[in-house]
């Protein structure tokens, strides 16, 4: 895997997109080996959260690489799409928190790939964008649909339909950035504290956060009824009882150690 680079410490996985001399721009390799990472992040029990981010001071991912797929045909291009649709879903039905790290350019598929993600830091450089129109055709690993969701549909439309990016401070103030930094030195150091944030709390839990949650975007779903049915079914486990324990005594939980 040296396409796409893979470790852990801590409790983290960091997975990092390593094409810096094409600006870590998405080929069908580059995803194929990011669906083996997250595969491995997903079935390794000592991994807790992953941190995903792009080689280089340039960009976390700048796009798809054009000069694979300029001469697709339509199945083929469905093909494709439909492939990074798929890998981008399990990333974001991940029951295991996965924070983006973003500097420098996010856009076309970068932006998609960051959007997949359940949060994301960006560096005060960074640059979030939907240009497929400048091409001639629309995004199609699902920015469509998630860009909606974390914007709203008349500003989705605007970056949509013009192709125009929009900066670190836009992208917190409409929430698509979760934090902003400075520097890209504190870009991972973020993420990092973030997700341990997330490891001191019920991992079950915090799971049944994510699933609920991306459940509000299903409209063949009820997620009153969903979240009844984690909320019951949460009560019969030890990370529950580890916790209502370490209330009413007056201590803070340990999770660590419980299933």
């Amino acid at each position: 895997m040296e396409i796409v680079l893979f470790s852990k410490d801590a409790g983290i996985a960091q997975i990092t997109i390593n094409r810096p001399d094409k600006m870590n721009a998405l080929n069908r390799a580059v995803l194929a080996e990011l669906d083996r990472c997250f595969q491995q992040a997903l079935g390794d029990p000592e991994v807790n959260g992953v941190v995903l981010t792009g080689a280089g001071d340039r960009a976390f991912v700048a796009g798809a690489d054009i000069s694979e797929f300029a001469h697709y045909t339509a199945a083929e291009a469905k093909a494709l799409s439909t492939f990074g649709q798929e890998l981008f879903r399990r990333i974001e039905e991940s029951p295991k928190p996965v924070v983006a790290a973003v500097h420098g350019f996010a856009l076309g598929g970068g932006c998609e790939l960051a959007m997949a993600c359940h949060l994301r830091i960006a560096t005060r450089a960074a640059r979030f964008g939907q240009p497929e129109v400048s091409l001639g055709v629309v995004p199609g690993y699902g920015g469509t649909q998630r860009l909606v969701q974390l914007v709203g549909k008349a500003k989705a439309l605007e970056m949509l339909c013009t192709g125009d990016p929009i900066d670190a401070a836009e992208a917190h103030r409409l929430g698509l950035a979760n934090h902003v930094v400075e520097e890209q030195s504190e870009l991972l150091p973020r993420a990092q504290a973030l997700l341990q944030r997330m490891f001191l709390r019920g991992s079950q839990a915090v799971a049944g956060c994510i699933e609920l949650v991306n459940d509000f975007f299903q409209a063949d779903r009820d997620g009153y009824a969903l979240e009844a049915n984690y909320f019951g079914r949460l009560f019969e486990t030890d990370q529950f009882r580890e916790g209502v324990d370490a209330f009413m005594e007056k201590r803070k939980p340990n999770f660590r150690h419980k299933p």
